[in-house]
């Protein structure tokens, strides 16, 4: 996501007792510095606030506006009064707050701002009131302010676009499939996410009736970057074309966020196709779904989204490799097509265990990668019996190790010992990943929602 998507209220804490001119520089140069940075600016900007009668008129405004992060500048010592009143502001609304203290020089004189002791002062008082914050000391002009901000209300925004969120889920999960349960009252304290259950045989019935001219704009579609559509089975190809068009649908009509779709049997039996490849064309339109009715992992999804700008995939660890240090992610054939190795193809193909199209099989492309999951729990491991498992590593240029979707990746951490933390915590078998680094920012929306982290890394 662009520093131009994102926005910062900057606020601007000072004391008429130091040096006033200083501080205003101070402040002048941060409020350039976000600016140039290419963030939206709300807040008072470089206006110094140094009584009650600026910090209400602060309050009110940000009262009324929309930001990701709240940066509180400390452009000289003041007491923490101006620093909980706008953070609990803040925290009510699950924005980051950052404290920001510039350094004095040491020339012998006056301790001129005292900016340091400022925040420390106000890091006491957020502590007390359990508002999470991060802090940073450097001069405003020093480029790490720009992506610690950036990374803060990227987790801001993530959450921001989640409060409200509605998945839907089409049809139950699998029996045994216990990785796929989920809790929908836990899920609105967590994330403010709603889950919308829609029935299954409504979707089918709608897959079955969608219009010929609806089907073969869908095949028309995939057909520009998947050169052997003609050699599969053309009913079960247009029968994923009508589930394709079903889901669409239901999305648009809903204002859906996400989908979890229990995609077995009954597309395969009823339909005599499978819904994978409508899926994989709703991740490219970043609209995450998830395969087997797993709502939480749709919500892990959603998260390395938002975070991210970057389509996610939901997989399955389906090998360990001691010798090549290596894991490989794999599913079915539902991953976006972008994910593609620029240097293999994308075909179509059929399900591996039910022989029907139409599913998506290519090796996944190289790059830096982040794998994370919603994990559930027994109660007293988190905040209502859930963890946050975050790893990250590099998905390596291999050929393709399964029919369908696969990567062959390499973790920050031995494979067999990210295998080892995997199943001494029971992790879910179905793990989401996006293309990019946003471990930190991960760890930072853990903090803000209260989860203990599951390390992978």
């Amino acid at each position: 996501m662009s520093a131009e998507a994102l926005t910062v209220a900057l606020v601007a804490i000072a004391r008429p007792t130091f040096d006033v001119p200083l501080a205003q520089s101070m402040a002048s140069d941060a409020a350039a510095q976000l600016h140039g940075a290419g963030f939206t600016v709300t807040g008072s900007g470089d206006t110094l606030i140094m009584d009650g009668s600026a910090t209400e008129q602060t309050r009110r405004l940000l009262a009324g506006a929309t930001f990701d992060v709240l940066v509180l500048l400390q452009a000289s010592f003041a007491d923490s009064s101006v620093a909980v009143e706008l953070a609990q502001l803040a925290h009510e609304r699950r924005v980051p707050v950052l404290l920001w203290a510039v350094p004095d020089a040491r020339a012998g004189g006056r301790l001129r701002l005292n900016s340091l002791c400022g925040i420390n002062l106000a890091a006491h008082a957020l502590m007390l009131r359990h508002i999470v914050y991060d802090h940073h000391l450097g001069l405003p002009g020093d480029p790490s302010i720009v992506e610690k901000i950036a990374q803060l209300a990227r987790v801001g925004g993530a959450l921001r676009r989640l409060q409200g969120a509605i998945i839907g889920l089409v049809g139950d999960h699998p029996a045994g499939f216990d990785t796929c349960a989920y809790d929908a009252a836990d899920l609105a304290h967590l994330f403010g996410v709603e889950v919308r259950s829609l029935p299954l045989t409504a979707v089918l019935a709608q897959a079955a009736s969608t219009a010929e001219a609806e089907r073969d704009a869908f095949v028309e579609r995939v057909a520009a970057f998947t050169p052997n559509l003609d050699a599969l089975d053309r009913s079960g190809v247009r029968g994923t074309a009508g589930v394709y068009s079903a889901l669409r649908r239901t999305v648009n009509d809903l204002q859906l966020a996400g989908l979890s779709v229990r995609c077995w049997p009954e597309f395969f039996t009823e339909l005599g196709c499978a819904a994978c490849g409508a899926m994989s064309v709703l991740n490219e339109e970043r609209c995450p779904a998830s395969c087997e009715a797993d709502v939480n992992g749709t919500v892990t999804s959603l998260l390395l989204q938002a975070l991210s700008g970057e389509p996610p995939l939901i997989a399955d660890l389906v090998s360990i490799e001691p010798e090549s240090d290596s894991g490989v992610l794999w599913h079915c054939g539902l991953a976006p097509a972008s994910m593609a190795d620029p240097q293999a193809e994308v075909l179509g193909t059929v399900h591996s265990n039910r022989g029907l199209p139409l599913l998506f099989e290519f090796p996944l492309k190289p790059g830096r990668v982040t794998v994370a999951r919603l994990h559930r729990t027994v109660a007293g491991a988190g905040t209502r019996g859930y963890q946050l498992a975050i790893g990250g590593g590099t998905m390596l240029q291999a050929p393709k190790s399964f029919t369908g979707t696969s990567g062959v990746i390499r973790f920050d951490r031995p494979a067999l010992d990210v295998f080892d933390t995997v199943m001494r915590a029971g992790l879910e078998h179905h793990i989401s990943f996006v293309y990019g680094d946003v471990r930190h920012e991960l760890r930072w929306l853990a903090r803000m929602v209260g989860l203990t982290v599951l390390d992978l890394t």
